[in-house]
């Protein structure tokens, strides 16, 4: 699916769309979340389509979802060990081999593990416009699910918001209405104070796409045009 055609689904809105063609063309680092079934995936394949045609994608995926009509694309999966125990190459593994290839843009396909700081510290030494997908019920629950699949690696919770708050600029999270209706429900921006890390609301949509705007307003609207 293309934007366009996300906008003729009722996927999104006029001003939905001008947002998030903003979000990708100032190469702000988001997140995008959601439940399952939620549309994730296909919303992250449409984005990364308005990319730059001259950057450079690595998308690190478990399997391989992600379809981006991009003309420079590398494709990183990941694979399970074999019967003897060997061969296994983690998520964390190509995330860690992509940034070598000197990205434009990082692409996780969804972060279910501790891969999700090695996206944070990428998009923290300069690698822009970094994305990827994490399962997240809502924006809010964010930095509890960062915490949560960065512990398994021994990072505390301290130690994952101090990347979160610093990698981070925009939180994507879509919805599914119980008739099957998917759209895009928020756009929140990531503030960090004195390590407490809090994700606030700048634009949300409910399911008739009535647009209502949030404390983070001002934010989005000056991380988009800087």
């Amino acid at each position: 699916f293309s934007l366009d055609e996300l906008h003729a689904s009722g996927s999104l809105g006029v001003q939905a769309l001008e947002w998030l063609q903003a979000i990708v063309q100032s190469r702000v680092a988001f997140l995008l979340t959601g439940g399952t079934g939620t549309g994730k995936t296909t919303l992250l394949s449409a984005l990364l389509s308005l990319v730059d045609p001259g950057d450079r994608l690595v998308l690190v995926e478990d399997s391989a979802e992600l379809k981006p009509q991009h003309p420079h694309v590398v494709f990183l999966q990941s694979r399970h060990r074999n019967i003897e125990g060997a061969g296994e190459v983690s998520v964390r593994d190509l995330v860690r081999q992509a940034l070598r290839m000197r990205p434009d843009r990082l692409v996780v396909g969804e972060a279910r593990g501790p891969e999700v700081i090695d996206l944070l510290s990428a998009m923290n030494t300069g690698h822009e416009g970094g994305c990827g997908t994490l399962h997240a019920n809502s924006p809010a629950d964010v930095p509890a699910r960062v915490a949560a699949l960065a512990a398994p690696a021994g990072w505390s919770r301290d130690s994952a918001m101090a990347q979160l708050g610093s990698a981070l600029d925009v939180v994507l999270h879509v919805n599914r209405t119980p008739a099957g209706q998917r759209w895009l429900q928020e756009i929140a921006v990531v503030r960090s104070v004195d390590g407490r890390v809090e994700i606030v609301s700048a634009l949300r949509w409910d399911c008739t796409g009535e647009i209502h705007s949030g404390a983070g307003f001002n934010e989005l609207s000056a991380l988009v045009t800087r």
